[in-house]
């Protein structure tokens, strides 16, 4: 089989069955927690890190997946006791095990289906971004929260970055005045850039593009840090360098003849995680992780470019390369009192002095030049700030970092306006892709 050939059997149907109303245990209980998608996102950011750090006040009580040897993998990964299903009974899983919150850490295009249905079920939700890859599923989601009155948050991570916090309180100070323009800048190298293309994610069917699967999460920073929600969009991108630009292909790198030839070769076979979770567990779904990144399948853009006009008037424009010899972002807001520029450094082969670097210019004679470090932890220290906001209600929040259904529609709508206009050659005017609840007014 082909390397996502089966993957598409998670979306199962679901039986129409509510245990909204059902009598939950009265004694003091611990939250607890179901998850659905049990691959390398699930296990190491919302599985084992949790059920180690929040081990006194959540519980995980049931794991659900498409492949029972990924899921007895991760089981055994996180360290949980928690009930295995396989996702044709995510409905029975719910019944069983009663969790108050699912957490959703499927392929991209699975997210909807599952977030509407805990929410049914009378569960709150923690989805991975992005929300939705299409129009009709932000749309359900949106409905169904309104519907049900349960809640759904968002994995939006980069919120919670040093970087990320330092440019919200420079924005919020006013010293640049109203920001004009943002120019940003995606800079991903043939290491990480390519392990994309490796995988599901460079199946447009999958991911819905990088321009959701990765850019929801910079859309989703430029919404969060000027406050403000995208009125329409047009972009342009195509797929230049992977996939089908290349003379030789195989099907995955353990049975390719072109290993010695290919510099996107690696071996999976050495790490020990990913033959536990994947290699060894291919037999179940087709999936294979060291995928062919020359794959004729892949359909996704590795370069784009995508202008957004937002409703205060800010103009973003935005690019994303996936196929450098360096990686990391340049992030610049033009305002009425001057310019910030943010370069963040993450893999290059000159030396800088911090790992972000901040230059604040006011006017010909005056400018500002500072680093900053990320913190210790995943995604430097992000991961933990944000999940204290989520599983510690009483945590501080006081940039707004906590980001619910909306903040995850709309960057997701951002991407899917930018793939949109790509495939017709026009601007797409975000109204018109959603009817929002009045309630979001």
């Amino acid at each position: 089989m082909g390397n996502t050939a089966k993957i598409a059997v998670a979306a199962s149907a679901f039986p129409l069955y509510s245990f909204a109303n059902d009598k939950k245990p009265t004694s003091a209980m611990k939250t607890r927690l179901a998850m659905v998608g049990t691959g390398s996102r699930g296990t190491f950011s919302w599985g084992k890190p949790v059920i180690e750090a929040y081990k006194d006040i959540v519980e995980m009580v049931a794991l659900c997946d498409i492949n029972p040897k990924r899921m007895a993998a991760s089981k055994l990964l996180m360290g949980t006791n928690a009930k295995t299903y396989h996702a044709k009974d995510f409905d029975l899983m719910i019944k069983e095990t009663r969790p108050d919150i699912v957490i959703v850490t499927t392929p991209d295009c699975f997210h909807e289906k599952y977030i509407v249905r805990a929410l049914e079920l009378g569960c709150d939700v923690i989805s991975e971004k992005p929300i939705a890859i299409d129009a009709e599923q932000c749309q359900r989601i949106a409905d169904a929260e309104n519907r049900t009155g349960k809640k759904v948050f968002v994995g939006f991570n980069v919120r919670y970055m040093n970087d990320s916090m330092e440019m919200k309180k420079i924005l919020l100070s006013g010293e640049l005045g109203k920001i004009i323009a943002i120019e940003y800048q995606e800079h991903l190298n043939t290491s990480h850039g390519a392990s994309y293309f490796r995988r599901w994610n460079g199946k447009m069917k999958y991911s819905g593009s990088l321009l959701l699967h990765k850019a929801s999460h910079h859309f989703d920073l430029v919404n969060w840090l000027i406050d403000s929600e995208p009125v329409d969009a047009q972009a342009i991108g195509k797929l230049a360098y992977y996939g089908h630009n290349n003379s030789y292909r195989g099907r995955n790198c353990r049975t390719c003849p072109f290993t010695q030839k290919c510099k996107f070769y690696i071996d999976i076979t050495k790490n020990c995680t990913s033959m536990a979770m994947f290699g060894n567990c291919e037999d179940m779904d087709g999936y294979y992780v060291d995928g062919c990144v020359w794959d004729n399948e892949i359909d996704i853009y590795d370069t784009s470019s995508v202008l957004v006009n937002y409703d205060n008037g800010t103009e973003l424009t935005y690019t994303m390369n996936t196929f450098l010899p360096f990686e990391g972002q340049l992030i610049c807001f033009s305002g009425e009192n001057g310019r910030l520029e943010v370069r963040i450094n993450y893999q290059q082969p000159w030396k800088v002095e911090g790992e972000t670097e901040f230059r604040l210019t006011k006017d010909m004679e005056t400018t500002k030049f500072w680093t900053i470090q990320a913190s210790s932890g995943g995604h430097g220290g992000a991961d933990e700030r944000l999940k204290d906001t989520i599983f510690l209600p009483d945590t501080p929040d006081p940039l707004g970092s906590k980001a619910g259904s909306r903040a995850g529609i709309m960057s997701s709508l951002i991407g899917i306006a930018a793939r949109q206009s790509i495939e017709t050659g026009q601007k797409v005017k975000i109204a018109d892709l959603v009817t929002f609840p009045s309630t979001w007014k």
